[in-house]
């Protein structure tokens, strides 16, 4: 089929047939779906509905809800501080091993979670590289404490923030930036008044799933600050706990995380999951 522009010219366009969708992808590719969704229906089918009101209003519930909240908001805010800086420095510095430093920086992503906590009370533990010094020269103790989830939290958290925000600023117009350099504004001016806004998108973003990352997080948490109920007791360490002994009680509490990934997911849909 051809179409003709304002010069008269005919322009051949293009039509994109669709074949027949194979068998041999659509059978994988329903097994996958059910494969993630029938564990999350099963949460659902299992959920002890009647007696749901009452077991949400759990004191122990609640107390671990309130921490998980608490501290993973703590987590983000600490990313946030440390982890922006680290995203514009990768994003926007050339320095030698900036691809060292990268790497080092997506390592928690694959880093076994007990494995972080067991390195972080090596750290920051009593008897730690640097947890003794600071416990003798300020009084600062992080393992088996609320700081301590924080920390723990904040670990495997701040690699989602520093990949969001530097594939922001690197999506970037630099332009702007370079406008403000040319009519007088230093570094800080220029990051504070031009760069953040344009990138606050892809940080609240990268802070969301941080946030999300943090909540959900369990290994390094039980690693390095134990499992004392209202003192680090997280959501997830409560399900694990509750397991052992009240199924739907774990059904419950695995229930409200549930709720808060959907509602994550649903509020990023725009950005992460909506496809052309």
């Amino acid at each position: 089929m051809t179409t003709t522009d304002a010069a008269g010219a005919r322009k051949p366009r293009f039509r994109r047939r669709v074949g027949r969708t194979p068998v041999v992808l659509v059978l994988p590719a329903i097994l996958a779906l059910a494969f993630l969704v029938l564990p999350l229906a099963g949460l659902l089918i299992r959920a002890p509905w009647a007696t749901l009101p009452q077991r949400l209003t759990d004191p122990q519930v609640l107390t671990a809800l309130r921490l998980s909240l608490e501290t993973s908001t703590l987590a983000t805010i600490l990313c946030l501080v440390l982890g922006v800086p680290l995203a514009w420095l990768l994003a926007r510095v050339e320095f030698p091993g900036r691809r060292l430093v990268r790497a080092l920086v997506t390592v928690p992503l694959v880093l076994p979670p007990v494995v972080g906590g067991l390195a972080l009370l090596l750290v920051f533990g009593r008897r730690g590289l640097l947890g003794e010094w600071l416990d003798q020269a300020f009084g600062l103790t992080f393992a088996f404490t609320t700081k301590g989830v924080v920390l723990a939290e904040a670990f495997v958290a701040m690699p989602f923030l520093v990949i969001a925000v530097e594939g922001a600023l690197r999506g970037a117009d630099t332009r702007f930036e370079e406008a403000a350099a040319t009519l007088g504004a230093g570094r800080w001016t220029t990051f504070r008044r031009v760069t953040l806004p344009l990138v606050a998108p892809g940080i609240a973003a990268g802070a969301v799933l941080c946030w999300a990352r943090a909540l959900g997080e369990f290994g390094a948490t039980i690693t390095f600050a134990g499992n004392f109920p209202g003192r680090t007791q997280t959501m997830p360490l409560a399900v694990y706990l509750t397991l052992e002994q009240d199924l739907d009680g774990a059904i419950v509490l695995s229930l409200i995380l549930l709720v808060v990934s959907v509602v994550i997911l649903a509020g990023l849909r725009d950005r992460w999951i909506t496809a052309p």
